[in-house]
């Protein structure tokens, strides 16, 4: 075949191209591929279809913190494994797994900062260590987080999302639930206030929990939240299709589950005007 019919009938190859890594990211809901520079200006919003990209915990960090503000505590505090649980694979080899793909040593990062100005206790949950299940070392991280808060008289902004309690700590995860909620009756006895972010998923325990005890609950678009997952739902109920928007953030807050649904570039700016408009104006002892 020479050159102009080639032309005319379209160059072939057998070669499979596969677009480079850290390079160009695909939406998994309108499957367009978008310069990731791109996505990080628009704090990994799809510009196409406005899906909030799944992000890991040092992006919240910077997206929600002033610049060079956060101090992680507790980082090192990690997971046991109590009852040496063994299902087709040992719990053991899950959690050293989970801590080398997440670089973290538990599903949640905490730390202080300023959000905006305002003194902050920040805790960041992330979906690549385990799916964020709340073990028995989340719960006493938070726990410890709300102490600090406490302690420096700070207003408490959880992110949350999760796949619900750890059960491969059995009694040790549920516990964290009743943990949890008793240290945040505690920060609310102080006056001071706790924001709650809800993302996507937020589900299970952390959701019968803390996830619905903010005194402000905000959600981001298109997050998915409920108790059960659809998958679930739908199973249980013998459903082959569930209702439109079903546990969806926007159908979530027509329910009067949530107070609101902001975008993710406007986070850190809605959580420092309502810091600045109902937390108590009291000097932070300390900020390491």
């Amino acid at each position: 075949m020479n050159w102009f019919e080639r032309m005319k009938s379209g160059i072939l190859t057998r070669i499979k191209r596969e677009l480079p890594e850290g390079i160009w990211t695909s939406c998994k809901r309108c499957g367009e591929t978008t310069y990731q520079a791109a996505l990080e200006r628009n704090a990994w919003i799809c510009p196409h279809c406005s899906n909030h990209l799944p992000i890991g915990y040092l992006k919240y960090v910077d997206l929600l913190a002033d610049n060079d503000s956060f101090v992680e505590i507790n980082a090192n505090l990690r997971t046991a494994d109590p009852l040496k649980f063994r299902d087709h694979r040992r719990y053991g080899d899950r959690i050293r797994e989970a801590r080398k793909s997440a670089s973290m040593n538990e599903a949640i990062s905490t730390g202080v900062c300023t959000v905006g100005g305002q003194p902050v206790a920040l805790g960041v949950m992330d979906m690549r260590y385990l799916t964020a299940t709340m073990g028995g070392a989340t719960g006493e991280k938070i726990s410890r987080l709300i102490d600090r808060a406490i302690d420096d008289r700070r207003s408490l902004v959880l992110v949350c999302q999760s796949g619900g309690a750890r059960m491969q700590e059995s009694t040790f995860s549920l516990m964290q639930m009743a943990k949890v909620s008793a240290r945040l009756r505690r920060l609310s006895d102080k006056g001071l206030l706790y924001a709650c972010l809800l993302t996507d998923p937020t589900y299970g325990g952390v959701t019968a929990s803390f996830a619905m005890l903010g005194d402000i609950i905000i959600a981001e678009p298109g997050a998915r939240i409920g108790f059960a997952g659809q998958s679930v739902i739908k199973q249980f109920m013998g459903l082959e299709q569930l209702p439109e928007g079903f546990q969806i953030a926007e159908n979530v807050l027509e329910h009067g589950f949530v107070d609101c649904v902001v975008p993710r570039d406007e986070l850190a700016a809605t959580l420092s005007r309502l810091i600045a408009l109902i937390a108590p104006a009291d000097p932070v002892p300390s900020t390491t």
